[in-house]
């Protein structure tokens, strides 16, 4: 690809992106309405549609609790990963 193909689709790239990222908050403010109308409730059933919104428990291990209380433990059994990040500025 030629310097200006590539400059025309990072330009796409980016506009693509904005109008995600404009998509996605529009989506939010819809999600938080719908929430707001729920209340404490569940469950909504609109037409064909059923919204549930439930609390969810999850557990997860506290690296830095860890990390300080048993220093030599958390080394042990941490592990080093290599990602490579695409960013477009």
């Amino acid at each position: 690809m030629s310097m200006n193909e590539i400059e025309r689709k990072i330009r796409e790239l980016r506009e693509l992106q904005a109008l995600i990222e404009e998509a996605e908050q529009e989506a939010e403010t819809i999600r938080d309405a719908i929430k707001e109308h729920m209340g404490e409730s569940e469950e909504l059933r609109a037409g064909e549609y059923k919204v549930t919104w439930k609390a969810v428990t999850s557990t997860r291990l506290d690296t830095a609790a860890l990390k300080k209380a048993l220093p030599e433990v958390a080394e042990r059994f941490t592990k080093a990963t290599i990602t490579r990040r695409f960013c477009v500025a």
